[in-house]
């Protein structure tokens, strides 16, 4: 990251700090432990700055106060509205019941009943939820158009800089905590709001401290716009890492990652649905999956991880969020296998007589390998019948020993990958 920051970015660096002071009554100071799990794999001294434990469960809390709280009377009897995958609208609505001030948030369709639920909670008779549209930008274009129907104030959720400001905060209680600057920090990027307000908080007051953000490969819409040299709108997503979903990184956000030289990266989703499960059963920590982004980014070289972390650095992963419904852990589960390699799903058109499927696990399944999903409708007018069959491995590594057995057998077997609309219907 360059530290030669324009004025404008040193300005934006103050007033994180004006920002600190601000929201101090309104959100904790949250811990950074170390990751024992983390350290130990990399051999460097990994920290894991827990924003899933403010009051909200998420660091959005602090740009929503930031905003709110530097409304004037007028702006505050105009009233508010914000868009939101569910973080945001919590901080947006606690403030809202806190402050006296009347919202209305937009939320997509596609999120979490535990958010909505939350959401509800904070924000009590202050804040109205409408549910509208299949994902953030769906439901920002609805907050805009609402705005300006009703001469509301729009919070926007990233791409404002008193909300920018708010978020980089989670910098200054680093630079707090800290004895001496870390090496890195690791954020999760959606929009861009939080890693642009620590980039420039760092530029400033931590020039030796490398930014690097974590998004999601299937809505990487910052790292598009760094190629594309401007914000571009995604033509598709994957919306499991609904947090940081977004078709579109923010116009002011951009500018600043881009200014600053911040380094952005990809992490599969299938890494963060199995960093999710290792916080869960390792470090007790239940995360979202925007949450485990920053973690699941971090490895060791050799490691296949998008960030390498050298023997002896100090890094701080951003635990940005913990807003997660139990529901969804059947597909993070799913998620996890197929991307460690020990679930794989197949067309197996069995000869339809009596046997078929005892040869079947006989003669191909490993004596590890178990039958994870088996999909078979019997037609007494055909001499075979397919079946969809889901086959997890006792390790990643015997895969090829199965594909083998399934060459060499008289079944007709065929491998159903990743980018089928099969694959998709049913894993």
């Amino acid at each position: 990251m360059r530290t030669d920051e324009s004025p404008q970015q040193q300005t934006l660096a103050h007033e994180v700090e004006a920002a600190a002071a601000r929201i101090a009554d309104s959100v904790i100071t949250s811990p950074l432990q170390i990751s024992e799990r983390l350290s130990a794999a990399t051999g460097a001294t990994v920290y894991l700055k827990r924003e899933d434990l403010q009051p909200v469960r998420s660091y959005k809390i602090r740009g929503a106060f930031n905003f709110m709280l530097q409304l004037d009377e007028d702006e505050r009897a105009r009233g508010v509205v914000c868009a939101s995958a569910g973080n945001h609208a919590q901080g947006f609505a606690l403030a809202c019941r806190q402050l006296e001030i009347r919202g209305t948030i937009f939320v997509p369709k596609t999120t979490p009943k535990q958010k909505v639920e939350r959401i509800r909670h904070f924000g009590g008779e202050w804040a109205t939820i409408e549910i509208s549209g299949s994902t953030y930008d769906d439901a920002s274009a609805l907050a805009h158009r609402f705005a300006d129907r009703n001469d509301a104030l729009l919070v926007s959720a990233f791409d404002d800089r008193r909300t920018i400001a708010g978020q980089g905060t989670v910098a200054v209680d680093i630079a707090g905590q800290l004895e001496t600057h870390p090496d890195a920090i690791i954020v999760p990027v959606g929009g861009g709001g939080v890693i642009a307000g620590i980039a420039a908080y760092a530029a400033e007051h931590m020039p030796n401290t490398k930014i690097i953000g974590a998004e999601p490969a299937g809505a990487a819409s910052m790292i598009a716009a760094l190629k594309a040299g401007h914000p571009v709108t995604l033509d598709n997503i994957d919306r499991f890492a609904d947090g940081t979903a977004v078709r579109r990184a923010g116009n002011i956000t951009y500018e600043i990652v881009s200014d600053l030289g911040v380094d952005v990266r990809p992490v599969a989703e299938g890494a963060v649905a199995s960093e999710m499960l290792q916080m869960y059963q390792v470090d007790g920590i239940i995360a979202e999956p925007s949450g485990a982004l920053a973690s699941a980014a971090v490895g060791a070289a050799g490691s296949g991880r998008p960030i390498v972390v050298e023997p002896g650095a100090t890094v701080v992963c951003l635990v940005s969020g913990g807003n997660n419904d139990f529901s969804r852990y059947p597909e993070i589960l799913e998620r996890s296998l197929v991307h460690e390699g020990l679930k794989h799903y197949f067309i197996v058109d069995f000869p339809q007589e009596p046997g078929a499927l005892r040869r079947f696990l006989n003669e191909i399944l490993g004596p590890d390998d178990d039958i994870a999903l088996f999909e078979y409708v019997k037609r007494s007018d055909r001499e075979t019948g397919p079946a969809f069959v889901g086959i997890q491995l006792g390790a990643a590594e015997d895969l090829p020993g199965l594909l083998e057995r399934m060459e060499s057998s008289q079944i007709e077997i065929e491998r159903v990958h990743q980018n089928s609309p099969l694959f998709r219907l049913f894993a």
